[in-house]
């Protein structure tokens, strides 16, 4: 029997994975639309890719559920997987085959056949600009080559939901750029996308953003309601030099509720700018550090990110 038709892709009620004694994944509940461009966001060990192979029906939960395209992604894996479509973060195609040999490989294995196979391959071959090359071992394609190969290998069997794993990692912005028009263009016409990545530019171009930390959702929203909401405090832009010095010393204050680097400046997450700006001049020359500009500046996606995980280090801290 088909499966019903339904505007939410992926819904996923308190998802938990355990190994032993340790919680990769504790208590997780989201819902992802059709159609979405849903951003997975956390550092490394967090519990993305955890909850992902159990999106993927490649690793069942201890305790909760994920209905991924009406079906229930531990009972029904084999039948989940033929609608969906998965890109790793590393390159996972064969670099001893050539491009159309990896194109055949992969649509062998999703069961393609007769006049269809040949219509994907070519639409493969096009997709990933190529045509051309497909004679080409792919170990001797650039990077950006090798991610549009990947990338048309996991949709050859026009999969209903994409899955994502740092995509764009290790290319270059022109590269990025035009992968997420794909990504949009795939949005477009209804794919779902489920995408994990660390480039917070990236992660502006999301519906929505979950951010996963230490198995647990802390934040869910989209990116500009969480840049309006995310701080109860406010961001000050600190460019000092020798910046390094500038920011040990930061640290150290108390008026500070975080400090980080942004680019060659020092993003300080304090109470209050007004209030803090004469203290942290002051430290600073004291220090000997030359201070060039101090002045409040809107919080970015990483400002929003650093002071939920501080925020949760504090908590359990607190808690201990």
């Amino acid at each position: 029997m088909p499966v019903r038709e339904e505007p939410v892709a992926v819904e996923v009620r308190e998802l938990t994975k355990r190994f032993g004694s340790f919680t990769a994944v504790e208590g997780v509940s989201f819902t992802v639309g059709k159609g979405e461009v849903f951003g997975f966001l956390g550092p490394n060990g967090a519990g993305k890719s955890t909850t992902i192979r159990m999106l993927c029906g490649l690793l069942n939960p201890s305790s909760g559920s994920a209905r991924v395209l009406g079906h229930d992604a531990a009972r029904h894996p084999r039948r989940l997987r033929a609608e969906i479509g998965y890109m790793s973060q590393r390159f996972s195609l064969y670099n001893d085959l050539t491009v159309e040999e990896n194109i055949g490989l992969f649509a062998g294995i999703y069961g393609l056949s007769g006049s269809r196979l040949r219509e994907r391959k070519d639409w493969a071959l096009d997709a990933s600009g190529l045509a051309e090359r497909k004679a080409t071992k792919t170990s001797a394609l650039s990077g950006g080559h090798k991610q549009r190969l990947a990338l048309a290998c996991s949709l050859i069997h026009e999969p209903r939901l994409l899955f994502l794993d740092e995509p764009t990692s290790g290319v270059d912005p022109v590269t990025r750029r035009n992968f997420w028009n794909v990504i949009r263009e795939l949005s477009g016409k209804g794919v779902t996308i489920i995408v994990t990545t660390h480039y917070m530019d990236e992660a502006e171009h999301c519906d929505r953003l979950a951010l996963i930390y230490r198995g647990r959702l802390v934040a869910l929203d989209t990116p500009q309601t969480l840049r309006a909401t995310g701080l109860t405090g406010e961001i000050l832009r600190i460019e000092a030099s020798p910046v390094m010095d500038a920011l040990l010393l930061l640290e150290e204050t108390s008026r500070c509720r975080e400090c980080s680097l942004f680019g060659s400046a020092i993003h300080a997450y304090v109470d209050s700018a007004r209030d803090a700006k004469p203290v942290i001049r002051r430290i600073l020359q004291e220090g000997g550090i030359t201070v060039h500009s101090i002045r409040p500046t809107a919080p970015s996606l990483e400002d929003i990110f650093i002071s939920l995980i501080e925020d949760e280090d504090r908590k359990e801290a607190q808690a201990r």
